[in-house]
């Protein structure tokens, strides 16, 4: 079974109330807060804080997938005209999970997002690949070192693999759904090796610089001759734990996942998660983040429905 999470637009006024630590570099912090305030909101529709709903009236349960929460469908996406945005989505492939199944998770997330503020296409989607680490301080070494790492995600994303995740890609771009393409945590080593390999070059390359570091040279001219937007981020490599979903998901959080291995009130099995995207529309003219959100997808083995 498919769980799809949700953190609705984090930006409204009654939204959840997001904590974000302003001495953390790099976090998943907004992501998991906001999933739990969501799945706190919709389980309370009342004044009464123990007032707690049963899953099944605040979850939907589709044909392939349980939505937690339940989507709104009179939700009226964005308030403007579609051409006053920037909508700039990231997809997290997450560790773990064969490259096999990105070209069927790609589109689900996308679809997702369209849904979600109502309109037919992005103007940029950037892809995080599982297990590349961006070394600042040696942009010379940084393949040396993610090849030989040991961190148990995906060996570490091969170079096949994002060529072929990247194709997939392409076919979203010229369907245009998607206006440019971007990566995150590339190198200029890396950068000339997988340029040649593409269609449709990547517009942007979305780095994360530790503590502060400055970009390498090397890749700021790499960058400039292949005219590549080079942006900063703090996201989390890891930014969905399988623990942490366990314990979002669990009878401490939304309870919808079985309190023990044979009680039968909740969904029973091992949740997996599978990716995570990012969503952000800006108001051109004003420069204003008007909906910002999350969705996320884990897989559960076998199961049961969730309780009445």
């Amino acid at each position: 079974m498919k769980l799809i999470l949700s953190t609705s637009n984090i930006m409204t006024v009654g939204g959840p109330s997001v904590i974000r630590p302003v001495t953390t570099a790099k976090s998943n912090v907004e992501l998991i807060n906001s999933l739990r305030s969501n799945f706190q909101a919709s389980q309370q529709p009342t004044a009464d804080p123990t007032d707690r709903r049963p899953a099944a009236t605040w979850t939907h349960q589709g044909p392939d997938a349980l939505y937690i929460p339940a989507l709104d469908p009179s939700s009226p996406g964005l308030a403007e005209e579609r051409a006053e945005y920037d909508i700039t989505v990231k997809l997290f492939y997450l560790p773990g999970i064969p490259a096999s199944r990105r070209c069927a998770h790609t589109r689900e997330a996308i679809d997702l997002v369209l849904k979600e503020l109502r309109v037919d296409s992005i103007d940029l989607l950037i892809v995080s690949f599982p297990g590349i680490l961006f070394d600042a301080e040696d942009d010379s070494d940084e393949e040396e070192d993610t090849r030989s790492s040991d961190n148990g995600s995906e060996e570490p994303d091969d170079f096949d693999s994002m060529i072929q995740t990247w194709r997939a890609l392409e076919a979203l771009q010229e369907k245009g759904m998607i206006a440019q393409l971007g990566v995150a945590e590339f190198g200029s080593d890396r950068l000339a090796r997988f340029l040649p390999h593409t269609r449709v070059k990547p517009s942007v390359d979305q780095i994360n610089l530790k503590d502060c570091c400055v970009v390498p040279k090397s890749l700021i001219l790499y960058a400039r001759q292949e005219k590549i937007q080079l942006l900063t981020h703090n996201d989390c490599n890891d930014i969905l734990p399988v623990g942490t979903t366990r314990e979002l998901l669990g009878p401490a959080g939304a309870g919808i996942l079985a309190s023990t291995s044979d009680a039968k009130d909740g969904i029973e099995g091992d949740v997996e998660p599978q990716w995570v995207v990012k969503y952000t529309a800006v108001v051109k003219d004003r420069g204003v983040v008007e909906n910002k959100g999350y969705f996320a997808l884990a897989d559960m083995g076998s199961c049961v429905k969730p309780r009445e």
